[in-house]
């Protein structure tokens, strides 16, 4: 007569191979959820901002569309619009939340640029100015401080006259003005 010795680790996950392929299958995902989230908390909430207008008593010459295109006039051409285009008969432009400029410049298919970098990940931009910028790199500003004057420098919307040409990003990806800005009444 012959005895064989049982392993116990073979019996084990016979008995119970079930309860083991679940608590590896947790683990897996809760390692990549660790992964993913760079060990660290994720915010459930945000406090809210409070936008200001980048111009007063002013229109809408073209709304943003990310999935509608639309004509370009300028360059003759069919387009998403990922931006918001304001015109008013004042023609003063205004920080729409508090920050520091991380960008004065100009090129010639957006004109002048003013760029803020604000907290909670937004960054705004404002194209198209007159050619005197009212701040520089680095400035702090205040939401609703005047920072420049709208203007037509932006070949690339030049038959729109003076104008606004208004983006907003949220963590580097340009949103919607239109969720963020109380724009009902333009």
């Amino acid at each position: 007569m012959e005895i064989t010795k049982k392993n116990k680790v073979v019996e084990f996950l016979k008995n119970y191979w079930m309860y083991v392929a679940v608590g590896v299958v947790v683990l897996v995902v809760a390692i990549t959820v660790g992964v993913l989230a760079g060990g660290q908390a994720v915010p459930t909430s945000s406090p809210s901002l409070e936008f200001s207008l980048p111009m007063q008593e002013a229109s809408i010459v073209k709304d943003y569309s990310s999935t509608e295109l639309q004509e370009n006039t300028s360059l003759n051409q069919w387009e998403a619009h990922l931006s918001v285009d304001f015109a008013s008969d004042n023609a003063d432009v205004f920080a729409v939340l508090d920050g520091t400029v991380s960008k004065v410049s100009y090129d010639v298919l957006n004109g002048y640029m003013i760029e803020i970098t604000h907290s909670n990940g937004f960054v705004s931009q404002y194209c198209s100015l007159a050619e005197e910028p009212v701040v520089n790199e680095g400035d702090k500003v205040s939401s609703g401080q005047k920072i420049g004057t709208a203007g037509n420098s932006a070949n690339a919307e030049i038959d729109l006259g003076n104008h606004l040409h208004f983006t907003l990003m949220l963590d580097n990806q340009v949103v919607d003005p239109n969720n963020y800005l109380d724009l009902q009444n333009k």
